[in-house]
């Protein structure tokens, strides 16, 4: 009985050995498993169901196969003394053919990347301007990918792709760089203005112009056919009413004249008028005092004409027999 109860221990105790250290094995897609017999390595674990010999061959360790990516922060000073945070990320992957120097070849390829990473950087930037920074930014990228490419292919990882995400400068300087933006964007806004204001003014100056010159054009039409209306009046007057002269005419229109401007005065209630005589017999002063004010200035007119042709006739200077000049004012 204690032989039988014996045999069943030891059934179960390797049942659970086989369990443990059994020959399959499965390894996860897009990975690789580390393949060791007594601590050397024997091979590379595929994806999918794989052998190893019991108690002799054990997995060591596992890879991941997949694009991963590394962010490093690196903080450096420009050319123009600006210290700056640059922010690089790296994406990286296992080759597949290289899955043992990947493994037994790097102990932390993060810190190794890093490293590369921050001696590129502090190698270019410090070149560079702050605004030359922003602008190359794509240059820091290929190097420090072209940099890690060549480093790391030996250790069996690929460099896929490398980015400058960021670039943080000094928080002072980045508030005196917006001031500088701002002050910019004002000036070309007042001057945008300006322009706008000279073209309204310009535009608002050769409108009035126009409107004067045809205000102008219309009063000088107006006076024109009120002077043609006035004398068809006092011809067709004349013919319908024989004997009257064109003065009994004109009297008759200014008193019509006269007339409506009282009509259109009580007409309207809030105006601004100059009072005088308005009696029907105060009519005649006032033509009476037009026609001496037409007359006058014609005369005026007659007299600056004529004076000029005297006085350069009198001013002639004779000279007579003796040689001697006269004037023939004096004679």
């Amino acid at each position: 009985m204690e032989y039988l109860i014996g045999f069943f221990v030891f059934l179960f105790v390797g049942g659970i050995l086989f369990l443990i250290f059994g020959p399959f094995f499965t390894v996860q897609q897009q990975s690789a498993a580390i393949v060791q017999r007594f601590g050397k390595f024997v091979r590379v674990g595929l994806p999918g169901l794989n052998f190893k010999l019991p108690i002799l061959e054990t997995v060591a360790g596992r890879i991941n196969l997949r694009v991963q990516q590394l962010d490093v922060r690196v903080e450096t000073k420009t050319e123009d003394n600006v210290f700056v945070l640059v922010v690089v990320s790296v994406q990286y992957a296992v080759l597949p053919d290289k899955v043992y120097d990947a493994y037994y070849r790097l102990m932390d390829p993060h810190t190794q990347m890093s490293a590369f990473i921050f001696d590129v950087v502090r190698a270019r930037v410090p070149r560079q301007k702050l605004d030359d920074v922003f602008e190359k930014k794509d240059e820091i990228a290929d190097a420090v990918k072209n940099e890690l490419a060549h480093v790391m292919y030996d250790f069996g990882y690929g460099i896929v792709k490398a980015l400058v995400t960021d670039i943080e400068p000094d928080r002072k300087v980045k508030e005196a760089m917006n001031e500088i933006n701002a002050a910019q964007r004002m000036r070309i806004a007042a001057t945008e203005k300006g322009e706008a204001d000279r073209i309204l003014k310009v535009k608002s100056a050769e409108a009035e112009a126009q409107s004067k010159a045809l205000q102008g054009k219309g009063i000088a039409d107006q006076r024109r056919a009120i002077v043609e209306g006035l004398r068809e009046s006092v011809d067709e007057f004349q013919k319908s009413v024989p004997g009257t002269s064109p003065q009994d005419v004109m009297n008759l229109v200014l008193m019509t004249q006269y007339f409506d401007t009282l009509k259109e005065i009580g007409a309207t209630s809030r105006s601004n008028t100059i009072l005088i005589p308005h009696t029907p017999g105060n009519l005649n002063d006032l033509t009476t005092q037009m026609r001496d004010a037409m007359i006058s200035a014609e005369l005026v007119t007659q007299e600056s004409r004529v004076r000029p042709r005297k006085e350069s006739a009198n001013d002639v200077t004779h000279v007579d027999s003796s040689g001697r000049g006269r004037d023939d004012r004096n004679h």
